[in-house]
């Protein structure tokens, strides 16, 4: 089977390469604790190894032997740009690697079908252009938010890595033109897509914005959960990284009785430290 890296180099080490192809991963984590930055080290290290493999081979080295680059890496948002993107990945890891890892991921932004429904004025969020005004109004009422998901899912995933910011942005628009149930069938739907793709799907989403019950629907429905969270001891917080389930990967951690893993931060991204054992 296909392994995708996450581009964790430790985290990649310890599970034989990477993903399963054919995954969707929730990566579910409390507020600054690290599955935003998971996600962007994703992102960029996944591009450096198709942009400059010096630079990917002092930062991560060589991808295990079960593994493969996907063929494209993708970054979906609801709600920001290709810029605001760079900036904030820039304030994680080294800004050369950010920047340049960052070249070849393709961006795509549904910030206007996100937000066309909402008192927000239309030019904090996009252009207006002759065309565009001509068309928006159309194109916005027949393809409503999740079928603009469907769509560029169905474009960019095949064979790809694909990356989405995040379902909190889509938790909060929950009401009279969306609601829950139309979450949780497209995650499910997306676990099956995913396969026939031979694609692995990142899905980001603020544990916080969840209620326990629809939080453990969106655990069924995908391949794994990483859970990212904050653990104190004494005068300090650490990061912490929990597999709370993964098919074609539990096993690989279990096999060493790891239940946690300290986390950290350095020029390369996101990346474990230390481990702790079962005592």
């Amino acid at each position: 089977m296909d392994r995708l890296p996450f581009g964790v180099k430790r985290l990649d080490e310890m599970i034989d390469g990477g993903a399963p192809a054919g995954s969707v991963v929730l990566l579910s984590g409390e507020a600054g604790a690290g599955a935003r930055e998971f996600m962007y080290t994703a992102a960029v290290m996944n591009g450096l190894a198709r942009t400059d493999e010096d630079l990917f081979d002092l930062h991560y080295g060589t991808i295990h032997e079960s593994t493969r680059l996907p063929d494209e890496v993708h970054y979906i948002t609801f709600t920001s740009d290709r810029t605001q993107l760079h900036a904030e990945i820039e304030t994680v890891m080294g800004e050369d690697i950010a920047a340049t890892g960052l070249d070849p991921v393709n961006f795509c932004s549904l910030s206007r079908q996100f937000f066309h429904v909402s008192p927000v004025p239309r030019n904090w969020y996009a252009e207006e252009t002759p065309d565009i005004k001509n068309l928006r109004k159309r194109h916005e009422e027949r393809e409503g938010l999740l079928s603009a998901l469907g769509t560029a899912l169905s474009e960019r995933a095949p064979g790809n890595l694909v990356i989405i910011d995040s379902l909190s942005d889509l938790v909060a628009t929950l009401g009279e033109n969306l609601e829950w149930s139309d979450v949780a069938y497209v995650v499910k739907g997306l676990q099956k897509a995913a396969h026939e793709w031979n694609a692995v799907i990142l899905l980001h989403a603020n544990r916080e914005t969840l209620s326990p019950t629809r939080h453990g629907q969106l655990v069924d429905a995908c391949t794994g959960t990483l859970q990212f969270s904050w653990e104190s001891g004494g005068s300090t917080r650490d990061r912490t990284l929990v597999i709370k389930q993964f098919r074609g990967v539990l096993s690989k951690i279990e096999d060493e009785d790891i239940v946690q893993f300290e986390t950290e931060l350095g020029d390369a991204g996101f990346d474990i430290s230390d481990v702790r054992k079962i005592r």
